[in-house]
């Protein structure tokens, strides 16, 4: 039929069906044995970043920020491999294979550049005299759920081989032994020659059961004058089938690998989204403090522009003599403070945006068109709101229904008491069962070499050639079968006990984890409300200080332009007045990343910046990016 309808249909379509068949069937033959092609590691960047840039500068919107992460970032790129990993290790355990477990730890994002400045916008970093140091390097992974899940070395009862094996093996063999006497050979030097060939099939089931075909075929030749047959074919063909009645048996046991691999398909899933979570978090954070340290830059300029003013004004009252020269060393002096906290604050600057730069970017800041490019942020930092309504029940409940940790933690657990049924199983003894059926075959020429008075007269049914002995096998002349009961009992059995009570400890471990895990969820809940509340109120306080600030350098200015004050004071209140603006700066991003925090510890980061999983997982977001408006001039 098939033949037929490639015949009535076109002669360029049938060639076509015929080899595309043909090729599947070859692919189908050869897939198995041909290691697979994985794509090689993408150090590209995406477009999004090259169409942000304009003039030798980078603006970037927070959200264009994250986009990036999503698409650039090397951590979010490398924890991509984590579900392929579990695809291949769900592959091997249907094979029947050990599991050698999914990656489970998170990288932590990159931290923030620190600032010496005093009163310097660090968004929450302590304020003093410090040296300026560049950010570190995102520190070494941090496991996020110790629960196991990753099973390199199995205890219990082995599982079998499920992929079905296909045998062949062939042999020659020259022998030569000598004889003690002629009576059975007729010769003294007895020489055989023999061609073996097997082929066989075995297969294995999740229930214990085991199946075994044997088709085996041997040729022989010698010089025995005794033999009535020479030379001969032997064959026979065997069918054996075991069954594992209670150490082994049922599909809890067995197949308790592939039910843990495909948990950890999960497991990677959930892994993956911690990875986008925590990469997510930082990027915010370090976009928020370059937003800081850009408003502190224009603050310490702002600063030595008042700084520059007075030293002036000081320069010409001393010349037209209304003013002692001390003052304008005084004044001189305030410049050369304020020059060196603006170098302070351009240097933090340039390290955060170095920071982010590597953050966004595959290759970091070895692109020279990225390196040398100024990021200019387009947000502003978020004002606190008035109102902010933090219910705190209502905050554990939302973290402990959306932390993927929880999740993974109980599917950690799950695979544990899935692990368990092979250390049940190994206390059991071993009772196994197994039939067997076999046919035997033998055929061959009369012997040739016979010499009186020996005289080879054997049944014309196995005379003939190896025709004749498949001929027996088909009509099964000479059948073998039998059943066997084997049963092994260890008199202590204390490996498997041992490993048991292993197990279960390390499940009550988990399990105590699992607890521990929850507890600290609803400290670190608490602990980011109550951080959100304070720095809500530090902000309050920061700019009604700054407003007292800048009241008191205004009225200490008149007061000084009347002859009733000195420069001292000016340069005093001058001072305060910068401190006070970069502590509203440094309060306005302490409350927004106290709000990131927040939200991660919620859960709700994600859905707070419209993150798609889906998106994250192929390395494209399909938000268009914020293009900026190009420089004029």
């Amino acid at each position: 039929m098939l033949c037929a309808a490639l015949t009535a249909a076109p002669a360029g379509w049938s060639q076509q069906a015929v080899y595309s068949w043909q090729k599947r069937q070859r692919n189908r033959f050869i897939d198995p044995y041909t290691p697979k092609r994985i794509e090689p590691i993408k150090l590209a960047n995406s477009d999004r970043l090259e169409r942000l840039l304009r003039a030798g500068k980078l603006y970037l919107s927070l959200q264009d920020a994250i986009a990036l992460a999503l698409e650039n970032n090397l951590d979010i790129e490398i924890s991509r491999y984590g579900p392929q990993i579990a695809q291949a290790d769900l592959l091997r355990a249907k094979a029947g294979g050990l599991l050698r477990g999914v990656p489970q730890t998170v990288q932590t994002g990159p931290e923030t550049v620190q600032t010496q400045v005093a009163g310097g916008a660090t968004g929450g970093a302590g304020r003093g005299a410090r040296a300026v140091r560049a950010a570190a390097a995102p520190s070494a992974g941090v496991t996020a759920v110790e629960a196991g899940g990753a099973v390199i070395t199995q205890t219990g009862v082995a599982t079998p081989n499920f992929d079905p094996t296909l045998f062949t093996r062939y042999s020659w063999s020259h022998r030569s032994d000598p004889q003690s006497n002629t009576i059975t050979t007729g010769t003294n030097s007895l020489i055989f020659e023999s061609h073996a060939w097997n082929i066989g099939f075995t297969k294995n089931w999740a229930s214990g059961t085991g199946f075994q075909f044997g088709w085996n075929n041997f040729r022989f030749k010698s010089n025995n004058q005794r033999s009535d047959l020479n030379p001969g074919w032997s064959s026979n063909w065997q069918i054996q089938i075991t069954q594992r009645l209670l150490q082994g048996f049922g599909r809890a046991v067995n197949a308790r690998n592939i039910k843990i691999a495909k948990n950890n398909l999960r497991v990677s899933d959930l892994v993956f989204e911690q990875q986008v979570i925590e990469t997510v978090a930082s990027i915010v954070k370090l976009y928020w403090d370059l937003v800081a340290f850009a408003e502190d830059v224009k603050v310490k300029k702002q600063a030595l522009a008042l700084a520059k003013k007075l030293y002036e004004d000081n320069k010409k009252q001393v010349e037209i003599g209304t003013l002692a020269p001390i003052e304008i060393t005084s004044a001189e002096a305030q410049v050369a403070r304020r020059q060196q906290e603006l170098t302070a604050a351009e240097t933090a600057l340039l390290q955060q945006e170095t920071v982010i730069k590597n953050a966004l970017s595959r290759t970091g800041v070895y692109s020279p068109l990225l390196a040398d490019a100024r990021i200019i942020p387009t947000d502003r930092l978020p004002k606190p709101t008035t109102d902010e309504m933090l219910d705190l029940a209502k905050l554990v409940d939302t973290a402990v229904r959306r932390r993927p940790e929880i999740e993974q933690t109980r599917i950690n657990i799950e695979n544990t008491k899935i692990g368990m049924a092979g250390s049940r199983s190994q206390l059991r003894p071993a009772l196994d069962a197994m039939v067997f059926y076999n046919h035997n075959a033998l055929a061959g020429d009369i012997n040739s070499l016979a010499r009186p008075p020996f005289i080879p007269n054997p049944d014309a049914f196995f005379v003939g050639g190896y025709g004749t002995a498949l001929k027996q096998l088909l009509r099964r002349n000479f059948p073998d079968y039998g059943f066997g009961i084997q049963l092994n009992i260890p008199i202590h059995n204390r490996s498997a006990q041992a490993d048991y009570i292993r197990d279960a400890l390390q499940l009550r471990q988990q399990q105590l984890r699992e607890r521990q895990l929850l507890n600290n969820i609803r400290v670190q809940v608490e602990n980011a409300r109550i951080a959100l509340v304070q720095a809500k109120a530090l902000y309050d306080a920061a700019v009604k200080e700054r407003q007292l600030q800048q009241e008191t350098l205004e009225a200490e200015q008149k007061k000084y332009a009347l002859g009733a004050s000195t420069v001292f004071f000016v340069i005093q209140y001058q001072r305060d007045l910068a401190q006070a603006q970069a502590a509203e700066i440094s309060a306005m991003a302490a409350y927004a990343k106290a709000k990131v925090d927040l939200e991660r510890a919620v859960g709700r980061l994600l859905e707070t910046y419209r993150i798609s999983i889906e998106e994250a997982k192929a390395g494209v977001v399909s938000r268009p990016p914020d293009l900026p408006v190009a420089p004029q001039g």
